[in-house]
């Protein structure tokens, strides 16, 4: 018994035939406020998805399809189809396009060069060039920054830009973006997480997750994804990332809220993590992946061949294996052959 919940009684036979399908705003009322706020997580999941227009999401447009979440989150036995990379690195339950749209270039123009992009690129990669339309989404945090309040001047414990706070004393600096252009990453459903207690190089950046594949794998597309950056504690003597102790009660010697004390947090959360702490901390840079699915836009504003095929620097070709452009070095291999 929770108090909070029991102060009230709750007539759960009347709640029970009021039971009905879940609606979007059901849904978003969780799915939506992940990391302490609206779109802070996902990136293509927020508020505005509650009411959208289709040039937000034309599948859940309320002038178009109007779909609910469950149109392809289906339920069989109260099991959800769908995943994220940083709690499902199995990949099992995905939810994918081709589902519905098994051959969608087939009346096209040029839709035979389309599918076959479509065999190495995901759907979402053309058909989703930016996320966070509506809302900004949290691009990056730095705990470094975190401070005792008692340090700082009073206007200077929390800041807001619109709408958002871009640093918070007990947190540290956050960026928040919007119309987001993705990073394109190879994909073959599967990812790789950081495990408690792995030994990191604190001068590279370390992947908290990752999606798995790459250009030679034969499951794997290209697909893109929220790349969120942050600078986050860890023991520089035994190399690995810390899981420092940040909330206790009002009186609780340890907690980084509450004394505002990295070296006790550290060794306070170390221990309940059952590994050793050295005594010696720093911090260093992490990335987290998250796939983006939804905020699909209209077929007649998915990319073009010049929106990747160009100079404009939306693909990174050497991150996904090539040591350059496909399209340009084959032109460049015809005009070898044409010159000889």
């Amino acid at each position: 018994g929770n108090k909070k919940f029991d102060a009230k009684p709750y007539d759960l036979v009347k709640v029970a035939q009021n039971v009905g399908k879940p609606n979007r705003t059901n849904c978003l009322s969780c799915h939506a406020n992940g990391g302490g706020g609206n779109n802070v997580k996902h990136g293509d999941i927020d508020q505005s998805l509650i009411n959208p227009t289709s040039a937000i999401d034309v599948h859940m447009g309320v002038d178009g399809n109007d779909f609910t979440c469950n149109e392809c989150h289906s339920s069989e036995g109260h099991k959800i189809p769908g995943n994220s990379l940083i709690v499902s690195p199995t990949g099992k339950s995905e939810v994918t396009c081709t589902t519905c749209h098994d051959a969608p270039h087939s009346g096209a123009k040029m839709g035979g060069v389309l599918n076959k992009h479509a065999k190495k690129i995901a759907c979402q990669t053309c058909h989703i060039p930016e996320f966070a339309k509506k809302d900004a989404t949290k691009m990056s945090w730095d705990w470094s920054q975190a401070k005792n309040p008692k340090d700082l001047p009073e206007d200077k414990r929390v800041i807001k830009e619109h709408g958002h706070a871009v640093y918070l004393f007990n947190k540290g600096k956050f960026t928040y973006e919007d119309n987001v252009v993705p990073t394109y990453a190879w994909f073959n459903g599967k990812s790789g997480a950081y495990q408690l207690g792995q030994k990191i190089d604190p001068n590279t950046v370390t992947m908290l997750n990752h999606p798995l594949g790459d250009k030679d794998d034969a499951n794997a597309k290209i697909y893109p994804f929220k790349v969120h950056k942050a600078v986050q504690i860890y023991d520089n003597q035994n190399n690995y990332l810390i899981t420092p102790k940040v909330w206790g009660p009002k009186n609780d010697p340890d907690a980084f809220w509450v004394n505002f004390d990295w070296n006790k947090a550290a060794a306070a959360g170390m221990k309940a993590s059952g590994l050793e702490y050295s005594g010696s901390y720093d911090f260093t840079k992490t990335d987290t992946y998250w796939a983006i699915n939804h905020m699909v836009s209209p077929a007649s504003e998915a990319l073009q061949c010049i929106d990747c095929h160009s100079d404009n620097k939306r693909m990174d070709w050497k991150s996904l294996g090539y040591t350059m452009d496909p399209m340009a070095a084959k032109k460049a291999e015809i005009r070898k052959k044409m010159s000889h």
